[in-house]
């Protein structure tokens, strides 16, 4: 045991008259520590607290995963619908290429003769 971790006299501590030569910083703390050791001892956890805080993380966890299923079917049913309406914008007339007109008649784009 080292000078510093004696208890000082009766009435000397630093703590207690305001001034000292610093042995009192190791008896607060200490004094502290016992403090926080009595009312640590005096708490007594909640038999459920692990199955609690396990339902509440189970809980977030199935939230995250509810909310990013809902955000996938969101986004893949804006996809389709924009590839619909897309699709859906082409124009109705049947075009150059499909003219209507069958093979025997000949083919579909005109051609130049020289």
């Amino acid at each position: 045991m080292t000078n510093r971790d004696a208890t000082p006299s009766r009435g000397t501590s630093p703590d207690r008259t305001g001034h000292g030569d610093g042995d009192g910083d190791g008896r607060t703390e200490r004094e502290l520590r016992e403090a926080l050791d009595a009312l640590a001892g005096g708490v007594l956890p909640d038999p459920d607290a692990y199955r609690t805080a396990r339902g509440e993380w189970l809980r977030r966890e199935r939230r995250r995963r509810l909310v990013l299923a809902v955000l996938i079917a969101v986004v893949f049913a804006l996809a389709v619908v924009i590839g619909l309406w897309v699709l859906n914008q082409a124009p109705s007339d049947p075009g150059v290429i499909f003219s209507g007109t069958s093979a025997a008649e000949g083919p579909s784009l005109p051609r130049l003769h020289p």
